[in-house]
């Protein structure tokens, strides 16, 4: 098996793809160690104690380093805990019930989006599932949708993309010009 490592725009992220898929459908963030005790695979990341947060894509999974730490030597331990768990089949999560559950807190926030406001909504997230998520992810990141209120979306942005110094400017110049074009009730676009 071989695992490609590719540069993000985040200068603390990487990018690896290991030739098959990660998840089958969606994603998930893990932005601290607490939060990996669902998956064995970003337990074994953090682990190494030079990893603040790791990121699974459909066929990828993307790893940030914590500060001052040196991709030259995290990269190789990356690659073989990555090797070690997809050669071996170990499951991706830990079984479990709905009682281990967690949602984070900004994920069930409420912006009390009118429901007049429907058909733009559906067409908020139709442009982000088609146009805006498959360009953030070859970035190693993704972009999620949080609510539309008043002319102003809220997305939150994980993975690579997540602190990452040009996410400001990928956001407004990119998305927020993206969207604005196609759907013009949209006046601006926060991040949260």
């Amino acid at each position: 098996m071989l695992i490609t490592t590719e540069l993000t725009p985040n200068p603390s992220t990487r990018k690896f793809l290991p030739g098959t898929d990660v998840m089958e459908a969606g994603s998930r963030d893990f932005p601290d160690a607490a939060s990996a005790e669902a998956s064995p695979l970003a337990e074994a990341l953090f682990a190494t104690g030079d990893v603040e947060g790791v990121f699974f894509g459909r066929d990828f999974v993307s790893v940030t380093a914590a500060p001052d730490v040196d991709w030259a030597g995290l990269e190789i331990d990356v690659v073989q805990i990555l090797l070690d768990h997809f050669v071996s089949g170990a499951p991706l999560f830990r079984m479990g019930s709905a009682g281990g559950i967690q949602v984070a807190a900004d994920e069930d926030a409420s912006y009390d989006e009118d429901p007049a406001d429907a058909e733009i909504v559906a067409q908020i997230k139709e442009l982000l599932e088609t146009r805006v998520r498959p360009a953030v992810a070859q970035d190693g990141g993704d972009i999620v949708y949080r609510g539309y209120k008043s002319g102003t979306l809220f997305l939150a942005m994980q993975g690579a993309c997540a602190g990452c110094p040009s996410s400001a400017v990928t956001l407004k110049r990119g998305v927020e010009n993206l969207i604005r074009h196609y759907v013009p009730e949209v006046e601006t676009v926060e991040a949260v």
